[in-house]
């Protein structure tokens, strides 16, 4: 076990995601390439020191508090480590916030992942060797559902299940059918993760849950082998309707870009709206964007999160 060098440092980028993408609630997660960036240095006297730049600047708080370094305490305790006494977090955010684009997960994969690339360069290895399952487990345990959070680790498009979050999360990563466009619709509103899910019901009539099983099976099929049948692979009987009052334009775009033919769904616990769309209609997707509403077309990475020194 080396020494903590003051000066040290490793930089550390995380992607956005979209989760549930339709029947896949809290199971199925897409990254997207929209980057958040963070630079953890070593300070010589203790002490924190937080900045932040782009999204979130000005509003989230930079002290403790705030999620990346809540998350890197976590990985710190979680591995049995102490974090240096004296530490500077530079957050360089393009994620947006509130908007069903994993900005929490981001942060808190962020979080995580600096402690283990901060721990890698203390003991002489690279700051990118990291084990992405560890970091995917935990992050997972601290988010509450592993969606967002996996996607941002892993990159792609990720399945991810567990029996039990406090003993590990299972990710299986697969690579999307390079027909698959993602267009995303970004209204100027916000919505709390916590707010969409509170209204969603206890418990779901049967016909539903076998509808939504059966289409969540062949979103899969759909993402990755057959787009053709990205529509019907994108139909939702669990959470949308539920929350239509909480993002009602939302829905309405949804709604109508469903009319369209196109793969609409509200991209996590929104208001976004994400499409998967196919090369051949992004261009058509993206051209239905209505006032107040950015359209981004931002990829799908094929990595997750990585970390470089300095």
């Amino acid at each position: 076990m080396g020494e903590w060098l003051p000066g040290a440092s490793v930089s550390m980028q995380v992607p956005a995601s979209s989760a549930n993408l339709g029947p896949g609630f809290d199971s199925i997660g897409i990254a997207l390439g929209v980057w958040d960036r963070c630079r953890a240095t070593v300070l010589d006297s203790p002490g924190l020191e937080i900045s932040v730049r782009g999204e979130g600047a000005g509003a989230v708080p930079t002290d403790p508090s705030h999620l990346v370094h809540r998350s890197l305490a976590h990985a710190f305790a979680d591995l049995g480590e102490s974090a240096p006494d004296g530490l500077r977090l530079e957050c360089d955010n393009a994620v947006p916030h509130g908007r069903g684009m994993g900005s929490s997960a981001s942060a808190i994969v962020m979080g995580v992942a600096l402690a283990h690339a901060l721990l890698a360069a203390r003991d002489g290895r690279e700051p990118g060797d990291i084990d992405l399952g560890t970091v995917n487990d935990l992050a997972a345990r601290l988010e509450g559902h592993p969606d967002n959070s996996s996607a941002s680790v892993h990159g792609g498009v990720t399945l991810s299940w567990s029996d039990d979050p406090e003993i590990g999360t299972t990710t299986l990563k697969l690579s999307p059918h390079p027909d698959v466009v993602p267009v995303v619709f970004t209204p100027d509103m916000q919505l709390s993760t916590a707010t969409a899910r509170a209204v969603l019901p206890a418990q779901v009539r049967l016909a539903d849950a076998a509808a939504n099983s059966a289409r969540a099976a062949l979103l899969i099929q759909a993402l990755t082998d057959a787009p053709e049948f990205l529509l019907d692979g994108t139909r939702d009987w669990l959470h949308q309707e539920p929350r239509r009052p909480s993002y009602a334009a939302s829905m309405a775009l949804v709604d109508e870009l469903r009319a369209a033919g196109h793969a609409a769904v509200i991209s996590g616990a929104g208001p976004s709206v994400l499409v998967l769309a196919r090369t051949a209609t992004a261009e058509a997707v993206a051209a239905a964007a209505r006032n107040g509403w950015r359209v981004l077309r931002p990829g799908i990475p094929d990595h997750g999160v990585s970390a470089t020194a300095g």
